[in-house]
């Protein structure tokens, strides 16, 4: 473990040193790569110094204490210095998922429940938006379909980073886990009974794709304009503005109807279809390296969840991660950090575990 981290130490001197160099910056594209590289190591190089001194520590701390009985406790405290650094840099010698520091779209659909789930669907999107505010990240919904009740039968919406975050901090980073079935448990506005009832809803996030990402070719879409409809069904537009782009060779689908013009709403729609291409094409590419991506479950089944909340009890529980609390309402408020911290953890140790077996 320790020659490849010399190795890198030596990548991250090189890149210091090239990025220092004014003439590299004239290609903005290729410095911006080097930069990021260079913040990927920057933590390793950091950590990997630390743990170097904390070894020189423990010889020194050990010389003292030969001689006076004192310095037994810093030996002490040197030793399980470098043994939290040891563990802090195998974690952060993992690989990394390429996407982490990339941007996302973040699709919430209603599923079983009729209007309640609608309803749920949008208490979840308002918990991703203030999840989103609460980190400084810039929102912006691309295409919503309302229900009657003001709930969502599907929303899309485009959360963006500012600036360059560090390793592990991006969009995606840390809203990759919530993509899959999410149910809810409580009395909904439309029972009259006081009855409990469960529904669901589903959640997808997919990194969003740049243009030189993804190529598609005129040829292959096709695109069908009508007009937007609100809740009721009820006409909102007076001209076709909605778009709906087909990808022939693929299936996949994306429509927008939020924007006032029909160029707007295909830019838009353009976004979503080129972020789903870019997901199915490295989902495929994973596929065939039989390197299993993290699934996305995209059935909205209320027996297929990777989450609970259950209103009565204020709690909430990952299905995945064994997560549980009682403060559902805080979460569903933008307090998502221990929440998603869980499953951070949990793909760490995971993936720590399958790099010590090879």
């Amino acid at each position: 473990m320790f020659e490849a981290v010399e190795e890198l130490l030596v990548e991250h001197a090189d890149l210091e040193t090239r990025l220092a160099d004014p003439s590299v910056h004239a290609d903005q594209a290729n410095a911006r790569k080097l930069a990021k590289r260079y913040a990927e190591l920057t933590p390793i190089t950091r950590t990997y110094r630390a743990w170097k001194q904390a070894g020189e520590d423990i010889v020194a701390a050990r010389e003292l204490a030969a001689e006076d009985p004192e310095f037994i406790a810093e030996v002490k405290d040197s030793e399980a210095r470098r043994e939290e650094l040891t563990e802090e840099l195998r974690l952060l010698l993992v690989p990394r998922d390429p996407n982490d520091d990339k941007d996302v779209i973040l699709e919430v659909k209603a599923g079983e429940g009729g209007e309640e789930s609608a309803l749920f669907a949008g208490d979840l999107l308002r918990m991703y938006l203030r999840y989103a505010e609460r980190l400084g990240w810039k929102t912006e919904i691309i295409d919503a379909n309302e229900s009657d009740l003001g709930g969502y039968k599907d929303v899309s919406v485009a959360v963006k980073t500012r600036g360059n975050p560090e390793p592990g901090h991006g969009v995606w980073a840390q809203l990759k886990y919530e993509g899959g079935v999410h149910r809810v448990q409580r009395v909904p506005a439309t029972e009259s009974q006081g009855r409990i009832h469960t529904s669901a809803a589903g959640v997808l996030v997919t990194p969003e794709a740049e243009e030189v990402e993804v190529e598609i070719h005129a040829n292959d879409l096709r695109i069908d304009v009508y007009r937007s409809s609100g809740p009721g069904g009820q006409s909102v537009n007076t001209t076709d503005s909605a778009v709906r782009i087909t990808h022939l060779p693929t299936g996949i689908v994306a429509s927008c109807q939020n924007e006032k013009s029909q160029l707007q709403n295909k830019e838009q729609a353009m976004r979503i279809l080129r972020s789903r291409l870019l997901a199915a094409a490295q989902e495929e590419a994973e596929r065939e390296a039989s390197d299993a991506r993290r699934s996305q479950v995209r059935t909205v089944d209320r027996s297929e969840r990777i989450r609970t909340y259950n209103f009565p009890e204020n709690r909430i529980s990952d299905h995945r991660t064994g997560f549980k609390s009682y403060n559902l309402d805080q979460v569903l408020d933008g307090e998502l950090n221990a929440v998603i911290q869980s499953c951070v953890d949990a793909d760490a140790a995971a993936k720590l575990a399958a790099a010590q077996e090879n």
